[in-house]
């Protein structure tokens, strides 16, 4: 059954007054394990009478109805003591307006998706998706929410409406249909890390296709970076986007002019479809989204992780500390579109800026976060367009990988990063590049070096510089040489690799770690020398 609710007047009893639970609670959900504690929250009409928690077993908790001034109801709030079990278990809610009964509710690691159209795209929609949609009944402990795509002016600390309640994962609720739920690379991601961790998974999927992560930011963390507007366009047309569910302007509306669609207006994602829910105890996130700052990536290096340390502070703050404030954070780097080996910026540029311009994470800028490197996965043929690959699945297990070392301290599925540049020698006519781990070579193209007349040209754009191909030469398990500018093109200012929208065929980028270390690609990379004296031109 879809499960549309127009919660404020039919689910909460605005007119009627009666206990209820707020939005995100209900039969079937996930609530955090031990050893942290969770709230349940709700609505009562009589201020100041007592309302009482009870999960199966436990000792009650009692508090009192309250009134809650931003959303004009009489409230109440309790926090759960720590459950260690996964459950199943019954919570009973009671006060002297009635008794609340939340059934099959378990315990065990709540995670939220979010991001654009890429973490939107459904299950339905992926690579071998019947196979992957009967399979889902196999894994009734792990649940799903999905947030409607609902945006906000003003700060909601309540949902105002849910598309898919509470539910066990199951054929329906995985596939019910394209754009709607449930998201492939949340519920891959989770299925993957169920098989792993063995007790319930929750996941909540939060996203709105064509959105920049302005609109996911709060004001705290726009105020943080430069304040203009950047990034509120589609890198595709540089238009304004789509509602990707039916692919047409939204229902409410788009506005004209230089104005962003309401959805795309910094912060109104925020208000709406996250700070509802912050009140929920989380254990972490994973994010897909960057496309639409393509067109404009330049605030994006802070705009990102500002982003990720704001959610982490409100979530912390709106948990009563029980959300890690490092809670571990995942995201997808971009992965390829256009069939067209020519295109050079935009997805590179914002691949770069989502690791604050390190090339791996989690590094000092951006703690507690991984990634799936995603460049090498294209979908050419994708009837949903090229920009939505159909193959979620290796991401997935990309990010697996990365989630299981920086979110659970478990190593023993070895390398979970492609591999990383961690020496660059010069000579006069070549220069070696070392990496911290054994490689394969799959191509010897992929490598660019800088040419320029200039030795302090920074390479991006400004000048005369060129970039041209610098194919592997030569190569050592652990090292590739490349040719250096000749006399006739000027000093080499650096180098790039993968520099492209879309760098390669599928699984066919040039470095990878080796088969027995996770086959895991090398991550785009780019390298301009600050000292122009270590950069000499190539003598024959």
């Amino acid at each position: 059954m879809h499960l549309k609710l127009a919660l404020l007047s039919i689910v909460f009893g605005f007119t009627r007054g009666e206990l209820s639970l707020a939005s995100y609670y209900g039969d079937h959900m996930v609530l955090q394990r031990a050893p942290k504690s969770t709230y349940i929250w709700g609505y009562a009409d009589t201020l100041g009478s007592m309302v009482s928690v009870q999960v199966a077993g436990m000792t009650a908790v009692t508090t009192r109805v309250v009134r809650h001034d931003q959303l004009a109801r009489n409230v109440w709030k309790v926090m759960l003591p720590p459950v260690t079990g996964p459950g199943p278990y019954q919570i009973n809610i009671t006060s002297s307006e009635g008794t609340l009964t939340m059934n099959d509710v378990m315990f065990g690691d709540v995670w939220l998706c979010s991001g654009q159209s890429n973490m939107q795209f459904t299950t339905s929609m992926v690579f071998n998706a019947s196979e992957e949609v009967t399979d889902a009944n196999n894994y009734p402990d792990i649940r799903l929410f999905t947030v409607a795509l609902k945006w906000s002016n003003r700060t909601l600390y309540e949902l105002t409406e849910v598309e898919q309640s509470w539910s066990r994962a199951s054929n329906e609720s995985v596939g019910h249909g394209a754009w709607s739920y449930f998201s492939a690379v949340c519920w891959l991601f989770g299925k993957r890390l169920y098989q792993h961790r063995k007790y319930p998974i929750g996941l909540i999927a939060t996203t709105w296709g064509g959105t920049p992560v302005e609109a996911w930011s709060s004001q705290d963390a726009m105020n943080i970076c430069e304040p203009e507007k950047a990034g509120l366009t589609d890198a595709r047309t540089n238009q304004k986007p789509l509602d990707k569910r039916t692919n047409q302007t939204v229902s409410n509306g788009i506005f004209t002019g230089n104005e962003p669609a309401p959805q795309n207006t910094p912060t109104q994602l925020w208000k709406a479809m996250v700070h509802p829910m912050l009140n929920l105890t989380i254990y972490g996130a994973i994010w897909y989204q960057g496309e639409a700052n393509a067109g404009a990536p330049e605030l994006y290096k802070c705009r990102f992780p500002v982003m990720i340390f704001d959610w982490r502070a409100k979530f912390n703050e709106g948990s009563s500390g029980q959300t890690d404030p490092n809670f571990p954070f995942g995201f997808v780097q971009l992965a390829s579109w256009r069939n067209d080996s020519t295109i050079t910026k935009g997805f590179p540029d914002i691949r770069w800026r989502q690791t604050s311009d390190f090339g791996y994470v989690p590094n000092p800028q951006m703690p507690y976060t991984f990634m799936a490197v995603a460049m090498d996965l294209p979908d050419f043929t994708s009837p949903y367009n090229s920009i939505h690959p159909r193959d979620k699945q290796d991401i997935a297990d990309r990010l697996l990988l990365s989630a299981l070392p920086v979110a659970y301290n478990v190593t023993s599925l070895g390398r979970y990063q492609g591999p990383l540049v961690s020496k660059v020698t010069y000579s006069n006519a070549s220069l070696m590049i070392e990496f911290d781990t054994q490689i394969e070579i799959r191509t010897k193209d992929g490598f660019e070096v800088c040419c320029a007349t200039s030795k302090y040209s920074k390479c991006d754009g400004s000048d005369q510089a060129v970039w041209i191909a610098a194919p592997i030469m030569k190569s050592s398990p652990q090292s590739v040489t490349l040719l250096i500018c000749n006399s006739s093109l000027g000093l080499t200012r650096g180098f790039r690799y993968a520099w492209r929208e879309s760098p390669c065929a599928f699984k066919k980028c040039a470095i990878y770690s080796r088969p027995d270390m996770n086959s895991l690609p090398m991550g785009p990379y780019i390298k301009i020398e600050l000292d122009p004296l270590k950069y000499l031109p190539h003598v024959y």
